[in-house]
């Protein structure tokens, strides 16, 4: 029954995905988790020694196995007056494509916005990118670490007086799908007033600065230059990593009210009217010596007790996880945020979940990532292909 709901609420659209590497398949990920039609359209068969070491490409690591699950794949040569005939019968069926090629790339094969509206009027195109569509960078190669630091992200990020530093994640690859997602349901809810597809569009940097948020508007508006600040929250003192007896923990404090609760959760009221941490400026001014007084006390208790202290006092507080310990912490696992799904060649292994609930068609993993090619002769039956068609088809590489 949770298959059937998760399935029914995007059934209506076909995706066809024709993206690579992270950002573009986390876009159509969210359609294939909701239950569109999604296919993962690749190309033939070929020797793939170049990149069975690339944690992206190698088909069965955890990466490609995490970003494409619930679709359907389907080899297809582009570069093929035949197989760009076979896109062609899928894009005029399609509600939504989903591309990441340098700009130019779709206008060499011919598969452009431009021209698949012509026989498609209600396609809904979207295109990622590096930098954008058209400007001076639209033909630069995009990579998530590049936007980072175009955007902004890494004078941010780090310890001051260290240089800059990049986030864990590939947050500009991520956010820029998730971006995606979000323009091409805007434009799927938009056709039903209108009738008409449309072309949305994201970019890595369009993405990075979006996501900078505060960050960015303090600059905007009040001309403030964010700088590194470390554990640090940039505005809201004390807020970071504080030692204590057996680790590290996090607090978090906002606004005046919040550090009276920690400083007399902490038994130390002292530091409440102590004209250098009195008010939120003060505090601001003076974060490191106030950080070194905290931690005096933080660091004479173990993280536990501290968590429980802190938080049943009302100062938001927990622990600083690693992976291992994420999957494990029982509110992580309440979430069902470890999802599994069973793998033919792999075996039952969990994904990753979605961050979304909703009460009636729930998040369900239906199948694991396909193989490369998988469903080829499936969907090309539902285009009214013979079996012969498509063994001619095999025979020269164009499926």
């Amino acid at each position: 029954m949770t298959e059937q709901l998760s399935r029914r609420a995007l059934n209506r659209f076909m995706v066809l995905d024709l993206t690579r590497f992270r950002a573009g398949p986390t876009a159509a990920r969210q359609f294939a988790d909701w239950g569109a039609n999604v296919i993962k359209i690749e190309a033939p068969v070929v020797s793939n020694r170049s990149s069975e070491h690339d944690p992206v490409r190698s088909r069965h690591s955890p990466d490609f196995q995490n970003l494409h699950r619930n679709k359907r794949s389907l080899t297809l040569n582009l570069k093929s007056q035949e197989g760009l005939g076979i896109f062609r019968q899928l894009s005029d069926k399609a509600d939504v494509i989903i591309e990441n090629y340098r700009p130019e790339v779709k206008y060499r094969l011919g598969i452009d916005y431009e021209t698949l509206r012509k026989t498609n009027q209600k396609l809904v195109y979207a295109s990622i990118s590096g930098f954008g569509q058209s400007g001076s960078y639209r033909s630069r190669p995009g990579f998530d670490q590049i936007a980072q630091g175009m955007g902004g992200l890494m004078s941010i990020t780090g310890t001051p007086g260290n240089g800059p530093m990049r986030t864990g994640i590939p947050i500009a690859d991520l956010s820029a799908g998730l971006y995606c997602a979000i323009g091409i349901l805007v434009a799927l809810l938009e056709r039903e007033m209108s009738g008409e597809g449309q072309w949305v569009q994201s970019s890595l940097l369009q993405a990075q600065i979006s996501m900078l948020d505060f960050q960015a508007a303090r600059w905007l508006i009040n001309k403030e230059l964010p700088v590194q600040a470390g554990n640090d929250h940039p505005t809201s003192i004390p807020t970071g990593v504080y030692t204590t007896a057996d680790g590290f923990i996090n607090i978090a404090t906002s606004g005046g009210e919040i550090y009276e609760r920690l400083c007399k959760t902490l038994g130390a009221s002292d530091l409440i009217n102590d004209p250098q941490y009195a008010t939120g400026d003060a505090r601001s001014r003076n974060r490191e010596n106030l950080n070194i007084r905290l931690n005096k006390i933080t660091e004479k208790k173990k993280s536990s007790e501290l968590i429980k202290l802190l938080n049943d006092a009302g100062v938001p507080c927990g622990p600083i996880n690693n992976i291992k310990e994420l999957f494990e912490d029982p509110q992580v696992r309440e979430l069902e945020m470890a999802t599994p799904v069973d793998h033919p060649l792999l075996g039952l292994m969990n994904i990753v979940g979605q961050a979304a609930s909703l009460s009636r068609t729930p998040f369900h993993v239906h199948s694991a990532t396909p193989e490369q090619g998988q469903h080829t002769e499936e969907i090309l039956n539902e285009l009214q292909l013979t079996n012969y068609d498509i063994s001619s088809l095999r025979e020269r590489g164009i499926v």
